[in-house]
C-alpha cells in the first residue's frame, strides 16, 4: 500500500544525504517534494499541510543545523512527526464484568465478516474464550460465512434463524454468559451507504450488549473516502476504534495516515491479509519505519516466533551461521519463512540495504522465484541435498526436467547457495563485522 510514497520519500532523502550543509531553501524544495509525495498518495490535504509545517520548522532548526549528518537527522524528524500524525497505540480495552463484547460496525463490504473471524482468532491466541455472534440477518450468507471461519478458528458462532438483530445479540449475550465465555465478538449488518435506519439499529444492539469497545472496520482501498464514513459513524455511535482492513492492497495509503488525525479515533488493528492470523495490532512507530523504509525488525521478530519451532530455528541458525548448512537445511529454512506469510510481506519489513534490495524485486517476481526454487529443491533425492558436492551434470539435468525448470535455473539456484555459505563464512571469521551493513 504504502510502495509508491516510499519509493518518492527515499528519492528526496536520498538527495539530501549527499549534501554536508543544510540550506533553508535546500528544506524547502525537500518539503515540496515531501508535500507532493503525501498528496500524490491520498493523504487529506489539512493533515499534510500541518504536517510539512512542522518538519519544516524543526528542519531549520538548531537540532539540524549543528548535527553531524544533516540528511539523516531530517529523516528522524520526518518519521517523528509521522508517529505524531499516526497516533498513539490503543490497545483494546477488556475489563469489567464477562463477557465482555466486542461490537464490529461498518458499511457493506468493508471486511467485518472477515475481520471478525481474525479477531477470534487473535483473542483466542492470547487464552481468552470467545463467542461470534451472526448480528446480520439481511446479508445472505453471512451466517453461514461466519460459521465457517468460526469453525477454522475453533470458535463457536451464535446464529438464529428469523431473529431480528436486538433480539438476537440479547439472546447471543445469555449465551456467552451461561457457557462461561470471556469474550463476545458481534458481527453487525452494514448498508451500502450511512442512513439513520443502520444507526437505529447499532444503537438498539449497543444497548442490549453494553460494548467495552465498538470498532468500525473501514476499507482502505477506497481512499479517501473513508475519512466521512469514519466521521459519520463516529458521530451516530460511540466508537472506541477503528480496524483498517485490506492494507495489503494496491491502494496509496495517505487516507490511512490522515485518518486518526482527521476522525480522532485510534486505530487498533490493520488487516494485512486474507488468512486469519493477518490481523496486526496498531503500532504507529513501526508502521513509521516502514512507510520510511526503514523495515520492520519487531514484526519480523514477531512473525518469526509465530511461526518458528524455537528448538529447531537456534540448530538450524547456529548451522547458518557457521557456514555448514546444506540444501537440506535451505529447504527447511524456506518451509518456515512461508509459515510467516506472503514473501512480498515479509521482504518488505527488513531494513537497510537488504530491505531496500528487496523492495526493487516486485512481489509477484519473488513469488515466482520462490516456488522455482522450492520445485528444484524438491526434485532432488534427499542425499542430493545433504551433500551438494554431488551434483554432477546429468543429476542437474534430470533435477531440471524434474522441477519443469531449465540447467540454467539449477546452475543459478547453486551459485547463490555456494555465494550464502560463503558469506556466513566470512561472517563468522569476523566476529559478525559486515552484518550490520547488510541491515544498515
Amino acid at each position: 500500500m504504502f510502495e509508491t510514497l516510499t519509493g518518492r520519500l527515499n528519492q528526496v532523502f536520498d538527495q539530501l544525504k549527499r549534501r554536508g550543509k543544510l540550506s533553508a531553501a535546500d528544506v524547502d524544495v525537500a518539503m515540496r517534494e515531501v508535500r507532493l509525495a503525501l498528496l500524490e498518495a491520498d493523504m487529506h490535504y489539512s493533515v499534510t499541510k500541518d504536517f510539512v509545517a512542522r518538519v519544516r520548522e524543526r528542519a531549520v532548526g538548531a537540532e539540524v543545523s549543528k548535527a553531524l549528518n544533516p540528511g539523516q537527522q531530517i529523516i528522524k524528524i520526518v518519521h517523528d512527526e509521522l508517529v505524531d500524525t499516526l497516533g498513539d497505540p490503543a490497545p483494546l480495552q477488556l475489563s469489567g464484568a464477562k463477557p465482555r463484547v466486542i461490537l464490529l460496525v461498518g458499511l457493506q463490504g468493508a471486511g467485518k465478516t472477515t475481520a471478525a473471524g481474525k479477531l477470534a482468532n487473535l483473542l483466542r491466541g492470547r487464552g481468552e474464550r470467545v463467542m461470534l455472534a451472526a448480528g446480520d440477518p439481511y446479508r445472505p450468507a453471512a451466517a453461514q460465512q461466519l460459521q465457517t471461519l468460526g469453525e477454522r478458528v475453533g470458535v463457536p458462532v451464535f446464529w438464529e434463524e428469523g431473529l431480528s438483530p436486538e433480539k438476537l445479540v440479547k439472546k447471543a449475550y445469555k449465551q456467552a454468559a451461561k457457557g462461561g465465555f470471556s469474550i463476545l465478538i458481534i458481527d453487525t449488518a452494514g448498508r451500502s451507504q450511512l442512513d439513520d435506519a443502520l444507526m437505529d439499529e447499532l444503537r438498539a444492539v449497543a444497548r442490549n450488549t453494553s460494548p467495552v469497545e465498538t470498532l468500525l472496520v473501514v476499507d482502505s482501498m477506497i481512499g479517501q473516502e473513508a475519512l466521512p464514513i469514519a466521521e459519520g459513524f463516529r458521530d451516530a455511535i460511540s466508537l472506541t476504534g477503528l480496524i483498517l482492513s485490506k492494507m495489503d492492497g494496491d491502494a496509496r495509503g495517505g487516507a490511512a495516515i490522515s485518518i486518526r488525525s482527521v476522525t480522532g479515533v485510534p486505530i487498533k488493528f490493520l488487516g494485512v491479509g486474507e488468512k486469519l492470523d493477518a490481523l496486526e495490532s496498531y503500532d504507529p512507530a513501526r508502521l513509521s519505519s516502514r512507510i520510511l523504509g526503514m523495515g520492520d525488525m519487531i514484526g519480523l521478530i514477531e512473525k518469526a516466533e509465530a511461526a518458528f519451532d524455537q528448538q529447531e530455528a537456534e540448530q538450524q541458525a547456529a548451522k547458518l551461521m557457521s557456514g555448514e548448512f546444506t540444501l537440506e537445511d535451505w529447504m527447511a529454512q524456506m518451509s518456515q519463512v512461508r509459515k510467516m506469510g506472503p514473501i512480498g510481506q515479509v521482504m518488505d519489513m527488513l531494513p537497510g540495504q537488504m530491505g531496500q534490495a528487496a523492495r526493487n524485486i516486485p512481489p509477484d517476481e519473488m513469488e515466482q522465484q520462490l516456488k522455482r526454487t522450492e520445485a528444484i529443491l524438491s526434485s532432488m533425492t534427499m542425499q542430493e541435498r545433504r551433500n551438494p558436492d554431488i551434483l554432477n551434470a546429468s543429476r542437474r539435468r534430470r533435477i531440471a526436467a524434474g522441477s519443469g525448470n531449465q540447467v540454467q535455473d539449477v546452475n543459478r539456484l547453486m551459485k547463490q547457495f555456494r555465494e550464502t555459505r560463503k558469506l556466513f563464512k566470512q561472517l563468522q571469521k569476523t566476529g559478525g563485522r559486515g552484518l550490520s551493513r547488510l541491515f544498515g
